[in-house]
């Protein structure tokens, strides 16, 4: 009987193995399918005021702040926001207001903390700063090109879009853990959004870029109706499509400057990542296992039951992962990615995605919270509402 059970899951692990080959193809045909969209430019460019909501200095902080004041747009504001008067963050933006004198820009430092959300509490301070209807939200470690907030405001011309957004793509400050994170988010999470996008999912909202009126916002309840959501982006999307509006994934990929220090850092971001999908879409986070077929073919070598098909299976795996890596990277213009990082990559995403269910607190800044559900956070020690 115990024979038989490991023959099943042998066979079980393969044909997960074999599906996760196709998706790979697949997943690789669709990055390069949106990689050929171009974003549009309209004639009529409504003035915009751009949210930077920051927390301390990151890596290359100057450097991403100042492709936004470059942008080719008619008239638009940035709003910096920091919430600690010590906050390193606010010595550059200093420095960018000097070196950028005919730019209107302007920096809010308030530590009022409505909600569990800090960076939403942050966003809350800044919005009274913001004069324009059309609002732009980045995260501080984004960069981009003179042409963004032409493409990512176009679409709102559409009375029927109620909110556009961005996939990004990594771009690693130096080191193998930051390599190793950016493979995740260009091989691992954006082909996966877009094979969803394909398959005719729109539950996509991205922190990368959130575009949207005034008109909209208020409409959702404003910042005030996310306060306490961990996905903040995935809240704010779902309550725009609950308006009946359109959520817009424009072509623009913006550029993820990533910086991690060590192995235990990138782990804990990317726990952080996999509890909150876990907690928001508990039925597709499960089934992504089947994204690494990899792991699932090395697991049914392990089991010893059908030792010349798991091998090739494995073999057929590190192949169809090295192709679909090699399609994104000449899709979204990368580097070549070093392949020997791609097994280290795939058994550190299998281990994230185990530890994921083992617990639903997370670590944010200064303070440990638990995922409620829907993905509310609720601070530990506090019963929820």
């Amino acid at each position: 009987m115990c024979l038989a059970l490991l023959t099943f899951l042998g066979w079980l692990l393969l044909a997960g193995s074999a599906a996760g080959c196709l998706y790979l193809l697949y997943a690789g045909l669709a990055t390069r399918g949106f990689a050929g969209r171009v974003a549009g430019r309209s004639a009529r460019s409504p003035p915009a005021s751009l949210l930077k909501p920051l927390c301390g200095e990151d890596p290359e902080l100057y450097a991403n702040l100042v492709s936004f004041c470059r942008q080719d747009y008619p008239a638009w504001q940035i709003v910096f926001g920091v919430q600690d008067p010590a906050d390193p963050a606010i010595a550059v933006v200093r420095r960018l207001i000097a070196a950028f004198p005919d730019a209107d820009l302007k920096l809010v430092i308030e530590g009022g903390r409505d909600g569990g959300n800090l960076k939403v509490a942050n966003l809350q301070n800044m919005l009274p700063a913001a004069r324009h209807e059309l609002i732009v939200i980045a995260d501080s470690d984004m960069r981009v090109s003179p042409d963004y907030l032409a493409a990512v405001t176009a679409p709102l011309l559409d009375p029927a879009t109620g909110l556009v957004t961005c996939l990004y793509r990594g771009a690693p400050a130096g080191g193998v853990w930051s390599r190793l994170a950016a493979l995740h988010v260009n091989h691992g999470f954006l082909p996966q959004v877009l094979v969803a996008e394909r398959l005719g999912a729109t539950g996509g909202c991205f922190g990368a870029t959130i575009a949207l009126s005034r008109n909209t916002l208020a409409a959702i309840g404003g910042f005030a109706a996310i306060a306490d959501t961990l996905a903040d982006d995935h809240a704010l999307g779902a309550a725009v499509r609950r308006l009946g509006r359109k959520v817009v994934l424009s072509p623009y990929i913006v550029d993820n400057i990533i910086a991690e220090p060590g192995l235990g850092a990138l782990f804990r971001h990317e726990l952080r990542w996999a509890r909150t999908i876990r907690a928001i879409a508990p039925a597709g986070f499960l089934a992504s296992v089947v994204t690494q077929p990899m792991v699932l073919a090395l697991a049914a070598v392990a089991l010893g039951g059908q030792p010349v098909t798991a091998s090739a299976m494995l073999l057929a795996a590190l192949a169809c992962r090295s192709i679909m890596v090699r399609m994104v990277d000449g899709a979204l213009k990368l580097p070549p990615t070093p392949l020997w990082l791609l097994p280290g990559r795939d058994l550190l995403s299998f281990a994230v995605f185990v530890a994921s269910f083992f617990t639903r607190r997370v670590a944010w800044r200064d303070r440990t919270f638990r995922i409620g559900r829907n993905g509310r956070l609720i601070l530990d020690g506090d019963r929820p509402a």
